[in-house]
């Protein structure tokens, strides 16, 4: 399983882009108030990216025998995916008023960042360190 390593790595680098992209581009459309935020393919369409992120993660953990909590590091990423996607919620949907979807939205993207300065590093402090 391990000589698949290098395709799935990239294949979950790119779909972590296109999550990103894609939260950035809905989070721009709620800040508008756009009606096609209602449209079907663009509540889908996030899923099925973040579904296929998730399983490629959970294969490249399996692959290489490194585990959340085993592995300071991919702890720090669970913990910062959990923070992303709360603020996420708030940024699209929860939010009372457009400052706090602003801000929910930014922080977003902060944490986004510092997720995947922690990948990058491989230090559960990433940009801090």
């Amino acid at each position: 399983m391990l000589e698949y390593y290098s395709v799935v790595k990239h294949l979950h680098m790119t779909l972590a882009m296109l999550s990103i992209v894609g939260f950035i581009g809905r989070w721009i459309l709620a800040l508008k108030g756009s009606a096609m935020l209602s449209k079907t393919w663009l509540k889908v369409v996030p899923h099925i990216v973040d579904t296929l992120l998730l399983t490629a993660a959970i294969l490249l953990c399996l692959m290489l025998e490194q585990y959340p909590i085993a592995q300071d590091w991919l702890t720090a990423k669970v913990v910062l995916l959990v923070v992303y996607i709360v603020l996420g919620v708030f940024a699209l949907k929860r939010a009372p008023n457009q400052l706090v979807r602003l801000l929910a939205g930014s922080a977003a993207i902060a944490v986004f960042v510092q997720l995947l300065v922690v990948a990058f590093t491989r230090s559960p402090l990433g940009m801090f360190a």
